[in-house]
């Protein structure tokens, strides 16, 4: 009796260690994919708010209205060297459409003016009907995200600016993070997305993230793919693999994120300040003010590049500031008295200030 009461304890005891360990695993998981959903709406709210910003350029709308493509051209490869250099947008592309959608301008290359684009974008259907500023994770030759926002001058339609990012710029900073990520866009678009035939396959996926962790990659070709589509989590040789849903600006399902963590990241994760987010070093407050500025993204300023501007340059060095810093007297001098006295207003000061507005 004694030795049968010992092993139902011993079971028990296994039984009781084991599910403690499934349910902090899963606890683990959640917290990690809310983290993860955080991070990738702030990396959408970003991307928006850049591409507000630079929508309101007055070259490049004189550009469009003299339907002049060399100086389009000239105008969005300057401004990508220059984001390229002083900003964390590493990986930026910009484009300028027509309202019907055909190319006008892009920064990477030329000699594509002129090619219709609506075909392999389905996503412009909506923009179309809408006519409002949009950003998503959306397939075109290539799967990236993408922020489309309509040029107007007054009333009138000039076309749209895209601003375009890599999924590889977010993976790689995961990366930093111990975490690592395989973006993977279900392989029945591959008709569409013709740019990524030859990318690798993982599971019937494509897997979309180039800076992918190779060693990694063989050992998930090893894991129950079923289980994990079915549990969203599996822990296998001491390392969580984590399933998330990926979604277009159209809330159609077009393939998963593979999240993957050591058991070393998860440890570190597990001390960490929980409300701080994981991935963005950003608190919840902080992303949803960013995720709430998408309705007021100028602030006191007349233009979003105005005050992207202004705020860069307390960020450079000395040596960096003098091309921009002569840009932006000029920008300021344009400003009315009150308008600058809205712009001082509206930021925070811990100290009170005395004198008069010159």
């Amino acid at each position: 009796m004694t030795f049968l009461v010992l092993v139902i304890l011993l079971i028990s005891i296994f039984f009781f260690v084991k599910q403690s360990k499934e349910d902090r695993l899963e606890s683990l998981g959640d917290h990690v994919v809310s983290n993860f959903r955080a991070g990738l709406a702030y990396e959408m709210a970003d991307l928006l708010s850049f591409s507000l910003a630079l929508s309101e350029d007055g070259e490049l709308k004189n550009a469009l209205i003299s339907e002049d493509e060399a100086k389009g051209y000239s105008i969005l490869s300057k401004i990508t060297k220059r984001f390229k250099k002083y900003t964390h947008l590493k990986s930026l592309r910009l484009q300028v459409l027509s309202p019907d959608f055909f190319i006008f301008a892009r920064s990477w290359n030329e000699g594509f003016e002129g090619m219709p684009i609506w075909w392999f974008r389905d996503d412009l259907k909506t923009l179309k009907r809408s006519k409002q500023p949009k950003v998503g994770m959306e397939i075109g030759r290539l799967l990236t995200f993408k922020a489309t926002i309509p040029i107007r001058s007054g009333g009138k339609l000039l076309g749209y600016l895209e601003v375009i990012k890599f999924v590889d710029e977010f993976a790689a900073k995961l990366h930093k993070k111990g975490i690592e990520l395989f973006a993977l866009m279900d392989e029945c678009y591959l008709k569409q997305a013709e740019l990524m035939r030859d990318f690798p396959l993982l599971h019937e996926h494509v897997i979309v993230n180039q800076n992918f962790n190779q060693q990694l990659k063989n050992k998930i070709e090893k894991i129950d793919w079923n289980t994990l589509l079915t549990k969203s989590y599996v822990y296998k040789n001491d390392r969580l693999y984590l399933l998330e849903p990926m979604y277009n600006g159209e809330g159609e399902k077009i393939g998963v994120y593979l999240i993957t963590l050591s058991s070393e990241a998860l440890k570190r994760y597990e001390k960490a300040n929980q409300s701080v987010s994981f991935f963005t070093q950003f608190s919840d407050a902080d992303i949803e003010q960013v995720v709430a500025s998408w309705e007021h993204p100028y602030g006191s300023f007349r233009s979003g590049y105005d005050k992207d501007l202004i705020g860069l340059l307390p960020k450079l060095n000395k040596e960096d500031k003098i091309e921009l810093e002569s840009e932006a007297k000029e920008i300021l001098g344009e400003y009315s008295k009150d308008e600058l006295i809205d712009i001082i207003l509206s930021n925070e000061h811990n100290e009170k200030k005395i004198g008069a507005i010159e």
